[in-house]
């Protein structure tokens, strides 16, 4: 046991976080927070996801600084066609709907897969963060990240013995959550007091106007 605490040690001096602070050497996440924020966050990687890049984009960032509760509902809702997707960035060829509206735009959908693939991808980062004993009522998705994975390659065959490529688009996404600070309400300031005015200057004040 001995050994294996040295060895722990080492691993630290050198740069490298173990599993039990939220970091491995085995995975890397863009978005790396302070060394404070380790113990009070809940993270999730996953690669090479089978779910459609441009969908699960807008979606994460349609979720993106919401607060836990409010994302998993949101995407319950899509699945239901309660609320709608904005497509901002890859909207060509996408219709228009008056659910839109909430966000400013006019081109929305509702990627269902996508948003079950987030579904769990939150539940898993909520797991995370409740094995570190983090009030999962504050939870905020601090970060989230949708990356184009490498194609998968298939073929369909066409008429006069013609083949066609039949392509999927799968992606990286990684979610980071963290606990948001209770804010508290600013001590109302006192009104200032009025200063008095002495007799003497009252009554220059009261001459002066005379002569004008």
């Amino acid at each position: 046991m001995a050994w294996k605490k040295e060895t722990l040690k080492t691993s630290e001096e050198e740069g490298g976080y173990n599993l039990c602070c939220g970091y491995s050497n085995n995975f890397s996440y863009s978005s790396i927070l302070f060394p404070s924020l380790i113990l009070r966050e809940g993270k999730w990687l996953g690669s090479n996801l089978r779910v459609h890049f441009k969908n699960t984009r807008e979606t994460a960032k349609a979720i993106r600084a919401m607060p836990l509760r409010r994302a998993v509902r949101y995407l319950k809702n899509v699945t239901d066609k309660k609320e709608c997707v904005p497509f901002r960035r890859f909207n060509g060829g996408v219709g228009r709907c008056a659910q839109a509206k909430q966000w400013g735009v006019t081109q929305g959908r509702w990627p269902k897969k996508s948003a079950e693939f987030l579904l769990q991808l939150l539940k898993n980062a909520e797991s995370n963060a409740d094995y570190k004993n983090l009030d999962v009522d504050r939870l905020v998705i601090e970060h989230i990240q949708v990356n184009r994975a490498p194609c998968l390659r298939r073929r369909t065959y066409r008429a006069h013995g013609r083949i066609n490529p039949y392509m999927s688009s799968p992606c990286h996404i990684e979610v980071v959550l963290t606990e948001k600070e209770q804010v508290v309400a600013k001590a109302a300031d006192e009104e200032p007091t009025k200063k008095k005015v002495s007799k003497k200057k009252l009554a220059r004040q009261k001459e002066k106007m005379m002569r004008e």
